[in-house]
């Protein structure tokens, strides 16, 4: 998909974590679009032409577009009835640099890992949980708030510190939004108390650790460019 990323241009200075969310959710709606004109002209044979139309775009770019939507869909994976995803982000042995090294090995990092795993776990015992809407929001919104947070670690500390905060943000909502479903599942009776508990502690350990984050890119902020 075409980057959109001059539409915001603010004259070479560093965005802030509201201007890169105002570009996160420009993309929102672009991606929304994307598939919507997909899914309305799948079986049409001049469908890549009258979605670039539609979007914008040149044949060229709706091409490159093709294929960054499918990278992104594959990222931002969830459990399905085919088998549960593989939440491991990023292959480590891939070369990924001293920065993703550095958060593979943070205790965040191991915590999301290990309620994915849980979950994975959890729905592969239950089929009636596979059945239940909340309990696939809840693993959806979990893979979601993993995949959110390694897009805002996994780079540069210093480079775009907004576009950190504001991923941040959309990792602390995809948080809150699993902690929602899984109160909804909790008060059903579909999961014991025990496990609840579990799965309440091992979100919660993930949101306090990404507020804390957000509190710290937020000095560094503002000690580089002022409040």
């Amino acid at each position: 998909m075409p980057d959109d990323h001059d539409d915001f241009e603010q004259d070479g200075e560093a965005w802030d974590e509201f201007t890169w969310e105002r570009f996160l959710q420009e993309q929102d709606r672009n991606t929304e679009k994307y598939f919507r004109l997909l899914e309305m002209h799948m079986d049409n044979p001049n469908r890549d032409e009258i979605i670039a139309a539609e979007m914008g775009w040149s044949l060229h770019d709706a091409d490159d577009g093709d294929e960054e939507e499918s990278a992104e869909a594959e990222g931002e994976g969830s459990y399905v009835e085919s088998g549960p995803v593989d939440f491991e982000f990023v292959d480590e042995e891939d070369e990924t640099g001293e920065e993703f090294e550095a958060f593979t090995h943070s205790q965040v990092y191991a915590d999301t890992l290990r309620l994915h795993r849980w979950i994975n776990r959890l729905l592969d015992k239950r089929q009636d949980l596979r059945e239940n809407p909340e309990a696939m929001r809840f693993a959806t919104r979990s893979a979601v708030c993993g995949a959110k947070l390694a897009a805002a670690l996994c780079g540069s500390d210093s480079s775009e510190i907004g576009m950190t905060i504001a991923y941040l943000k959309r990792s602390l909502k995809a948080a809150n939004d699993a902690l929602d479903a899984l109160a909804k599942i909790s008060e059903s009776g579909a999961l014991d108390r025990r496990r609840s508990n579990h799965a309440r502690r091992l979100v919660f350990a993930i949101r306090n650790a990404i507020v804390d984050h957000m509190g710290e890119y937020r000095r560094l902020w503002t000690e580089r460019h002022g409040s």
